[in-house]
Order: structure tokens, then sequence, then C-alpha cells
């Protein structure tokens, strides 16, 4: 079996799985004060600090979720709940056209419940990076802004420029929350040098456990509980830990630091290259642009998505045609809108993407596949 859809979940590393099996044989709550309790706290802390050590916070800063998804969530209700006890509400949500659906729906579900508050999306460039003099326009119309904008795309994995879009948007007064998912692991991510006020991640991205993520939230930024019950993490978000999922976690995120990230640009560039070599119409998506180097987000011309997945699986070889995260949907992306892409190219978008697992043979199982495919697909259409 060949596996390049690390973009949906990478492979559980082997250290993770080890802290987790430990984990799993404690079986106590991190709340109680018993010396079983205590232990269970004990795995949870230093899970902690590794995942704040991995983007370099403060380990106060992190507060440990059910994964990506709920992180998000809090960044953007706890944020704009905590901005309004502080007495300085939020009245505009400007969110990427790029957006992961966790942002962009929660981002709209905002908008729809609240009576104050308008969402307005940022356009981006054809070569899928925000567009910033559009975002600094829409500054400049004043109120009090809370920007959402990713890291680097889950499709294209497109590098956005981040540095310069969170000093516009606290420059104007506004509070930043950056989506992380996608990029921790692949490029450097230094949240005390990024200044962002909000970041989120997820384990399963990592090589983690799917189930688990994180909301690294700045200490001087607003922040209102959003889920209550018992004090968990520092009463910001109740509920018993999943004590084995962030043990997981935590040791995940510190083995992505002796990562090769130059293999991966080389698995990358040797599968880009054998797929121009082999079709002449390849269109790489984002390829002028930065982008992760274990992300290739494509088109074969003619060949549908939905078929050309069949046809790979059916070879032992799993990609995706982009986010993952539609119940298994094979659906236009509305990241590929955004960027102008047509809707019948976009029918044909196939995503590559690679993992602390991923070798050169899994590269030329997966160009000698589209090859047979495109073969077959020739051969029906002459007909």
């Amino acid at each position: 079996m060949v596996y390049l859809d690390h973009n949906a979940t990478s492979c559980l590393r082997p250290q993770a799985l080890l802290a987790m099996e430990s984990a799993l044989s404690l079986q106590a709550n991190p709340s109680s004060v018993h010396r079983w309790g205590r232990a269970a706290k004990s795995i949870v802390e230093k899970a902690r600090r590794n995942v704040a050590s991995f983007v370099h916070a403060k380990p106060e800063e992190v507060i440990f979720t059910a994964g990506g998804t709920e992180a998000n969530f809090l960044a953007l209700w706890g944020g704009i709940l905590g901005a309004a006890e502080s007495g300085e509400p939020i009245t505009r949500l400007l969110v990427s056209a790029l957006e992961h659906d966790s942002m962009l729906g929660n981002a709209k579900t905002i908008a729809e419940r609240t009576s104050h508050i308008c969402l307005e999306i940022i356009p981006a460039s054809s070569d899928g990076i925000v567009n910033v003099d559009a975002l600094r326009d829409l500054l400049a119309e004043g109120g009090r802004t809370f920007v959402a904008v990713m890291a680097a795309n889950n499709e294209t994995g497109v590098i956005q420029p981040l540095a310069e879009i969170i000093e516009i948007t606290h420059s104007s007064g506004g509070l930043f929350a950056v989506d992380a998912v996608q990029s921790c692991g692949k490029v450097s991510t230094d949240f005390e040098d990024l200044g962002a006020d909000y970041l989120t991640l997820s384990a399963h991205k990592l090589g983690g456990p799917q189930g688990v993520g994180a909301l690294i939230a700045r200490d001087s930024a607003p922040f209102a509980r959003v889920i209550s019950g018992g004090g968990q993490e520092n009463n910001r978000r109740a509920g018993t830990e999943n004590v084995a999922g962030i043990a997981g976690f935590g040791a995940a995120a510190r083995a992505c630091a002796d990562d090769d990230i130059g293999h991966l640009r080389h698995l990358r560039d040797r599968f880009e290259l054998g797929l121009k070599q082999r079709f002449n119409d390849a269109v790489i998506f984002g390829e002028p642009a930065p982008r992760l180097s274990n992300t290739s987000n494509f088109a074969l011309p003619g060949i549908d998505a939905e078929t050309a997945l069949i046809a790979l699986d059916l070879d032992g070889v799993m990609i995706s045609s982009g986010a993952a995260c539609s119940s298994g949907k094979v659906r236009p992306s509305h990241v590929l809108e955004a960027m102008g892409v047509s809707g019948e190219l976009a029918r044909s978008a196939l995503r590559v993407s690679l993992g602390w697992n991923s070798n050169e043979s899994d590269i030329d199982a997966a160009l000698a596949s589209l090859a047979k495919l495109s073969v077959r697909v020739a051969a029906r259409q002459a007909a």
C-alpha cells in the first residue's frame, strides 16, 4: 500500500503510539488528587510543555481541544466573546476565502447568530495567496476587527505572508487568529515572534492521534470560556482531558523536530517533475507561490478526480481530491474557486501529500498508476 494523503491524516509515529500505550495503562482522572490522578496530570503537563516548545509558546498558553476544528471554534468564539467582555467588542470578522471549512463555517455561524458582527471575505490571487492590499483596504474601513488567515493552505500547500498580515491587522487594532494545523512541522512556527493572538494545531497532522488538538491563546489576548463544566485547562475549556491522546500529541510534536523537510521537498519535486514528463497538460496549482514542501495539488485535464481516486485506490495508491473533511465527498474546491480555477479543471484536481515515512518508491508507484490511468482514459475516449 502507498499512502500519500498525509494532509488528511499523517501516519501515527511510533513515539506517539508508545506514549499513548503508556498513558492508557494508567486509568485515572487528571483532576483527581490521589497519586494516580497526579500521575495522569503529569502526563498532560509534560505534553503541554512539548507542544508549547514545538511552537515557541508558553505552556500556560496551550489549551488542549478535541481537534483542529474545535480549536478554530474556540479561537473565534472565545476571542470574540473575550473582546466583548473586555469592553472592546468585535464588529467585523475578516476571513480569507482560502480557509478550512472549520474556520469559514464557524465564521458564518457567528455572523448569522449575532446582530453586530459583519463577516467579510478576504479575496485571494490566482496563485493562492491572500490579497494583502484588499485586506488593508478592508481594515481601513474601521471598526474593531477579528482577522483569520491560515498559515498554509491544506489543499494547495501555499504559504501565506503572515508577518505582513499580522502587522497590518494589529496596527489597525484588530485581533488575529492563524490556523497552523497544516503548516506546523513543515515550516518553522514561532508563536512568540509571529505575534498572532491565537494559533490552532491538530495532532493527527503531525503523526499524532486523531481527536486531539490545541488552541494557543496569547496570555495578553482576550479569551472567554465557551465550554463550561469543570475547571480543566485552567478554566478555559471544560471536560476531562483525553490523557492518552494528549500524550501522543506531545510525543509527536517532539518527534517533529527531527524531521527532514528537505527530504520531503525532494520527494515532492520528484513527483512534480515526473508528472510534467508524463503529462504535457498537467496543471500544478499554486506552483509559482511559496508552498509546503510536502504538498502537490494538481490536475490532469480530462481525467475526473473521482475516477482517478478509484483507479489509484485499486492499484493500492491512496491520494485525495483536496480537503478530507467532506465526509468522503468529491466536490469542487472552494479554495480553487477562490483562485479563479474553472469548475471543469477543479473537478480534475488531485492532491498528493507526503509525510514522515514517505519514500521514493511511493512517488514512483503514484506516477506509474496515474500513467496507466491516462492510457485507459485515452483509449476509452478514442473508442
